[in-house]
């Protein structure tokens, strides 16, 4: 019998660690779900006159509505993967008098790129969002086609002598007819934590049939 204690014990504990890491991942799912119902709760919510401090941690996703005048200057984002297509996220400056934020119109088509931006006073409900679209990889932008790679809002909000705030329209009255609205929904908020969780428990399942598998050949050698 003393030939099967190592495999026993190497069976036992791989399952043992396959399986809390498929707990780990259950744990990981109802918080990801509780975020997830956080944010549409705030997405849901009447919209509020923008906050004077506005945070991440507190009011992104927060709906919102605004009075103000669109900028003479656009940001083009190249942007794939929307349900309106591939174009340009068009960013410029909302002036709601006494402070300059940043505005996301939605996407422009990518042969509309040249057309004139439209400066005109229009009511917007979004949500604010800090997005994370840049990273170590991202492109710098090319500023002289006018072409950004993310949405960098502390580079933007320097182009465009805004606050580092954006908002990303919902509603825009009147629109613009040039763009698509792209709303903020939470279907791009990645949520695979049930996923590995089914594989972590499939690999422990593995682990202790070829455990089980080993010990028998063990024992046969007997």
């Amino acid at each position: 019998m003393r030939k099967i204690i190592f495999p026993l014990l190497l069976t036992l504990a791989g399952c043992a660690v396959l399986l809390w890491l498929g707990f780990w991942q259950l744990d990981r799912l109802t918080w990801k779900e509780d975020v997830l119902a956080d944010i549409d709760a705030r997405m849901a919510g009447d919209p509020v006159a923008l906050p004077d401090a506005p945070t991440e941690a507190s009011d992104e996703y927060r709906a919102v509505t605004a009075l103000g005048m669109t900028g003479p200057t656009e940001l083009h984002v190249l942007t794939s993967g929307t349900a309106a297509g591939t174009g340009y996220r068009v960013i410029t400056a909302l002036d709601l008098g006494g402070r300059v934020v940043l505005l996301d119109k939605g996407l422009l088509p990518l042969e509309a790129k040249d057309s004139p931006p439209l400066q005109e006073a229009v009511t917007v409900t979004g949500n604010l969002l800090w997005p994370d679209d840049v990273n170590s990889s991202t492109p710098e932008p090319d500023l002289r086609e006018n072409i950004w790679f993310g949405r960098d809002v502390d580079a933007m909000a320097d182009a465009l002598a805004t606050e580092r705030l954006l908002i990303v329209a919902a509603e825009m009255s009147p629109a613009d007819p040039r763009t698509t609205l792209l709303p903020i929904d939470t279907g791009g908020i990645k949520n695979d934590h049930l996923e590995y969780a089914i594989t972590w428990f499939g690999l422990a399942a593995v682990w202790a049939v070829m455990g089980v598998f080993l010990i028998r050949r063990t024992l046969q050698k007997d």
